[in-house]
């Protein structure tokens, strides 16, 4: 009887250490950065504004810029969130940052969902550098992007080494990370000379200051 006892409140405390693992995190309190820092400037002002309940960068905003990121590291997880983008504008959200001055920017480490106008950007984009595209690596099918300055739902998801975007309700990309066909997208891009591209599975989640014009809301994640 007690060995029963004993594997029933095993299983209790496994199933609610489960429930807590996938258990939803808001990541913006629809008022103010908390949570959030500028890479490599923690507690530091940034240009990151909160604008009608979303985090906004204006880009007209001179002082204060950088790359947001969260406070808190995150392995595997799942990343909801929804954006938009001015007429001419860019940004990203760059996922597994590492948070080191020997690197200067979040995207050495980080792969990242592009956040762009498809149509109104004033240079010429390759597919792979369209909005929702795994940036320079997977090309997302433009027809799944909503009007520049329409709002888009989308989801990160990784698990056991699995990638997957979802926008507007459909997969955008599914890929396997570390494979052989990895190896060959990473040689194929920008990032085949950066020694510490996608290296590891574990970092912190930014929000990428490219010019600025870009919102974001209903931030949250929960880890898998």
């Amino acid at each position: 009887m007690k060995k029963v006892r004993m594997m029933i409140l095993a299983l209790l405390v496994f199933q609610i250490a489960v429930a807590q693992k996938s258990k939803w995190q808001s990541l913006f309190d629809g008022k103010t950065t908390a949570g959030w820092h500028t890479y490599l400037q923690p507690g530091k002002p940034t240009a990151w504004v909160v604008q009608d309940g979303a985090l906004y960068l204006d880009a007209n905003s001179k002082a204060g810029r950088g790359d947001l990121v969260t406070d808190e590291i995150y392995e595997e997880f799942e990343f909801s969130f929804e954006w938009k983008v001015a007429a001419g504008n860019n940004g990203g959200v760059i996922f597994f940052v590492q948070e080191d001055p020997k690197f200067g920017a979040t995207f050495i480490t980080g792969p990242e969902f592009q956040v762009i106008d498809n149509v109104g950007y004033p240079s010429k984009l390759d597919d792979k550098q369209k909005a929702a595209s795994l940036y320079d690596l997977i090309a997302c099918d433009p027809s799944l992007i909503k009007a520049t300055g329409e709002w888009n739902t989308s989801v990160i998801r990784f698990k056991d080494k699995k990638l997957e975007f979802v926008v507007n309700g459909k997969k955008a990309i599914s890929t396997t990370l570390w494979d052989e066909n990895w190896e060959k997208l990473v040689n194929g891009s920008k990032f085949a000379k950066e020694c510490c591209f996608a290296k590891t599975s574990k970092g912190r989640i930014a929000l990428q200051d490219h010019g600025g014009g870009t919102w974001y809301r209903n931030l949250k994640i929960r880890r898998l």
